[in-house]
């Protein structure tokens, strides 16, 4: 059964400063690596004269494409602690870039780290950050005299009605999910006493941004 996982619905930029340092880090969601590398070589265009554009970006339900580039700072100061926040994170198809203009005054290799991943970090929570999950419509055909059991039953196992139809009968459909699937066909079938007529669609992967239910192409 496919799992939930955590990705980015919208990117945002975040920025500390830390010894006169300018750490600026900039979120976007991604589908393929292409994307990652176009938005990189984008950031280091964008930011030419910064001292550096470090990067990490993950692709994958299970982090199958993770890279990072310290873009010139000691190597693993930058790019592999800011993969390290996306991996701790479980966040997928994301990358970030963080843009330093140098302060005058060394950090050293621990005072890079941190504040590596604490840009990383701020980046993070200036996006939106949602669950994606696994999603089986159904289709329900009723009368008119079990619509307000329906409803209820929805209502109590807070699931999204997609659509619903009235005509000389009522059409409902409804989105649960692996949790929740098994558990309101028993109770549609004892509500309606095995009158409904229903149906199961495709699955669809969907997530919850900004009080609305979002459907994914995959």
């Amino acid at each position: 059964m496919p799992e939930a996982c955590r990705i980015v619905y919208r990117g945002g930029t975040g920025e500390i400063i830390e010894k006169k340092s300018r750490f600026i880090a900039t979120v976007i969601p991604i589908t393929s690596e292409e994307e990652a590398l176009a938005f990189i070589e984008q950031k280091k265009k964008e930011y030419w004269d910064a001292s550096h554009n470090c990067s990490a970006y993950t692709i994958g339900m299970r982090h199958e494409t993770a890279r990072c580039s310290d873009d010139g700072e000691p190597q693993k100061t930058a790019g592999r602690p800011m993969l390290d926040v996306l991996l701790s994170e479980d966040i997928h198809n994301v990358c970030v870039v963080v843009t330093r203009y140098f302060g005058g005054t060394l950090l050293g290799t621990g005072g890079l780290v941190r504040a590596y991943q604490s840009a990383t970090k701020a980046g993070l929570d200036a996006s939106v950050i949602v669950e994606k999950r696994y999603g089986i419509p159904v289709t329900i055909v009723t009368d008119y005299n079990s619509i307000g059991k329906l409803q209820f039953i929805i209502a109590q196992m807070e699931l999204i009605t997609r659509e619903t139809q009235f005509t000389d009968i009522v059409t409902i459909t409804v989105l649960t999910t692996p949790e929740t699937h098994s558990a309101f066909l028993k109770k549609i079938t004892e509500a309606t006493s095995g009158k409904a007529q229903i149906t199961e669609l495709d699955p669809v992967w969907f997530c919850i941004a900004d009080g609305t239910p979002v459907f994914f192409s995959e």
